[in-house]
């Protein structure tokens, strides 16, 4: 410009601004986890767009499709782009094309392998009711109504990982073992996980254990007495596993916090989705640790990986029908974990339970099957009321 004038006006402060992106794998699987996460990433547009965050979204492969492109559950490529995001979205794996005993590589085996990478000892399992759904279940309401519970599951030790596992054939014919085995390291780590979970909530942690019969129970019975000296505020119960799958069912407003190895965790949340009324309404997330404030991912840390608790529903895959909450409220837990996006968080969370409070239901969860609604358009309903 010519003469004195300055270029730009001295009355307005220019302020440089900070727009944090988050870089997010997406690991869709097989089978419904395609279905469910693509409304999932609907809804994340829609709190880019009403948050003004950005979010950096690569897919990559994983379990059975990843077979079949690579030969591999779980490809170099996907290992890669896991380390270096923020965190993980996954589907899920497996379908009756690869469940044959002659393969000797299974989808399950990219999730086990991708868990372990990461370091993801601890899954947190939510359990809650929400209102509008307590005539879904098959539960009595006066048994479930105000039910929280949060599941702790070891997930990178005990009968899935432990060796020997193998089959073979001998003069009498076909054998197979698997091994439970848990080191006092293992067993530490977890409850240490759950008793600090457990202060944060109602003060009371459940231990589930196979005490009675299995050395592997012994010991992590004696570990959690241990540990539960460090916490002398929270209230430390043991509980064997066949009682708990009844108690569960039967008094399950009993429970808040409950830790449990491996397989034991698997069954008992599977079940407990019952009191939810469906499989599909189940979020989680595997943590290698527990975050002490609301910040993102360090660059020392490895991410955390976020999922639904369901399987890949051959059954019903492809067709439109797979209930995508369990998958948006997975994202809803990323986004309070790992980013420390709470107000976020929770905008997902109250536009689901408005959603199911005006009647909206996939076949799942639904009392009525002639007014059900697809996938795809419960995620459209839900990211459009975000």
């Amino acid at each position: 410009r010519g003469g004195s004038s300055p270029p730009f006006p001295t009355n307005i402060v220019y302020k440089e601004i900070s727009i944090m992106t988050y870089k997010i794998a997406v690991l869709q699987g097989d089978g419904v986890g395609p279905e469910v996460t693509s409304e999932s990433i609907k809804c994340l547009k829609a709190v880019s767009k009403k948050f003004n965050h950005v979010f950096d979204i690569e897919f990559g492969l994983i379990g059975g499709v990843a077979i079949d492109s690579t030969g591999n559950p779980l490809p170099k490529e996907t290992e890669i782009l896991c380390e270096k995001s923020d965190a993980i979205l996954f589907g899920a794996v497996g379908g009756p094309k690869w469940d044959n005993e002659n393969f000797n590589i299974r989808p399950e085996g990219g999730i086990l392998a991708i868990r372990k990478k990461l370091k993801t000892f601890a899954n947190l399992r939510p359990v809650k009711v929400f209102p509008s759904l307590i005539n879904s279940s098959p539960i009595k309401p006066k048994y479930i109504r105000g039910v929280d519970i949060l599941i702790v599951r070891e997930l990178t030790g005990g009968l899935y990982f432990a060796k020997p596992k193998k089959r073979w054939n001998t003069a009498r014919g076909k054998r197979g073992v698997d091994t439970l085995k848990y080191t006092e390291k293992e067993i530490e780590r977890i409850l240490d996980v759950g008793f600090k979970l457990a202060q944060q909530r109602q003060k009371k942690l459940t231990s589930v254990d196979k005490f009675n019969v299995l050395e592997s129970s012994r010991l992590w019975r004696e570990v959690a007495v241990k540990i539960g000296r460090d916490y002398p505020d929270v209230e430390l119960e043991h509980i064997l596993v066949d009682n708990m799958a009844m108690k569960l069912i039967s008094q399950p407003k009993s429970f808040d916090v409950i830790v449990s190895e491996n397989t034991f965790g698997d069954i008992i949340s599977d079940e407990a989705a019952i009191i939810s009324s469906s499989l599909g309404m189940l979020p989680s997330a595997s943590i290698s640790h527990l975050k002490t404030n609301n910040t993102s991912k360090s660059k020392s840390q490895l991410p955390f990986l976020y999922e639904p608790i369901h399987g890949s529903a051959p059954d019903i895959a492809g067709q439109n029908k797979a209930n995508p909450i369990g998958s948006i409220l997975s994202l809803a837990m990323m986004l309070n974990l790992s980013f420390g996006l709470y107000n976020e968080s929770q905008a997902i969370e109250r536009s689901v339970n408005k959603i199911l409070s005006q009647g909206f239901r996939t076949s799942d969860i639904a009392t009525n099957q002639k007014e059900t609604i697809s996938t795809s358009q419960m995620g459209d309903l839900i990211s459009s009321n975000i």
